[in-house]
């Protein structure tokens, strides 16, 4: 029992430093490809190729100077950053990275929880994450903060839906809710080739999930000034760029567990494969980043309400039709 807790406790230290490292270097991937689309150099000049910048942003946002605005709720202002890191690290405790390996003599799992309803913990930590973001801006007290907010808590009702329709067409496929299944599942066809409009819809929410453009309605630094973060300085804005980019990391993470294969590979070691198609989804966040323009707010609602839900169900009944009459998927 001692050494399950002890194996356990160390394999979370490992998925944190983990997390944590690929978000400050995530900051700089998208740093320096925005600036190679956009014909820039991008950040080269804080240690060898710039790989120390996040290390100086972070240290820059660490001491500046810490200021709340006079009519804020000192209570919820100052949780609403922690919700949404918290939210963001918790996911990890169920993603699984590769299959079992053997160490020193014992077999050890490379994921810390092998839950048989992991995909809803999944989904009901994410959509906490959301509460940060509606609590930062209703806290503030600031008219461009509360915007934030708003637009937040009506974009979450518009894609969640969507979400979870495009999940359930692979839990159907699957016949589990267990990740560690899912993956499995995908030994004889990744869910992208047999699930591919449910892998459109996950993409699409997923960018409303993470608030990233084209559907960075929340923050709209030109309409809103920076949205539900206006109000927000110093560490505690920094904890809301580390739930974003974590925020970014994890959806990449699902992408490739539900619809890429997971681990699943040839040649390579297995969780290598596994931090390969991350990387490579990460890469396609920052491409649409540097390519799309924000969409209006009545198209998201629009896009949300009138396509990707009706899809969504389009998608479910079909897959539980192949399933009736086809068999399995």
């Amino acid at each position: 029992m001692a050494t399950t807790v002890l194996v356990d406790a160390i394999k979370s230290a490992v998925v944190l430093v983990g997390v944590l490292t690929a978000f400050a270097y995530t900051t700089l991937l998208e740093r320096r490809l925005l600036a190679r689309f956009q014909l820039r150099v991008g950040p080269n000049r804080v240690g060898p190729w710039g790989l120390l910048q996040p290390l100086a942003d972070g240290i820059k946002l660490i001491f500046k100077e810490d200021f709340r605005p006079a009519g804020a709720d000192a209570v919820v202002y100052l949780a609403a950053p922690l919700v949404s890191v918290i939210a963001a690290l918790f996911v990890y405790a169920v993603i699984p990275i590769g299959p079992p390996v053997h160490l020193l003599g014992r077999e050890v799992t490379l994921y810390i929880a092998d839950v048989n309803v992991g995909i809803l913990l999944v989904l009901a930590a994410s959509s906490v994450g959301v509460y940060g973001v509606i609590l930062g801006g209703w806290s503030s007290d600031s008219k461009y903060s509360r915007l934030g907010g708003l637009r937040s808590s009506a974009q979450v009702l518009s894609y969640e839906l969507a979400l979870g329709l495009a999940v359930l067409g692979v839990i159907m496929a699957a016949g589990s809710l267990s990740l560690v299944d899912i993956v499995a599942a995908q030994a004889r066809g990744w869910f992208i080739l047999r699930q591919p409009l449910a892998f459109v819809l996950f993409l699409i929410a997923a960018f409303a999930e993470t608030n990233r453009a084209p559907f960075d309605l929340p923050e709209s630094e030109q309409e809103l000034t920076g949205g539900f973060q206006t109000e927000y300085g110093g560490f505690k804005f920094a904890m809301f760029y580390v739930g974003e980019y974590i925020g970014v990391i994890t959806m990449s993470a699902l992408v490739t567990t539900l619809f890429l294969g997971g681990w699943q590979g040839l040649f390579l070691p297995p969780a290598l494969w596994f931090l390969l198609k991350v990387f490579a989804v990460v890469c396609f966040f920052i491409w649409v980043r540097a390519t799309l323009p924000r969409v209006r707010y009545d198209q998201l609602m629009a896009l949300g309400w009138k396509i990707l839900i009706p899809a969504g169900l389009l998608n479910v009944a079909a897959t539980a039709c192949a399933i009736v009459w086809g068999g399995a998927l």
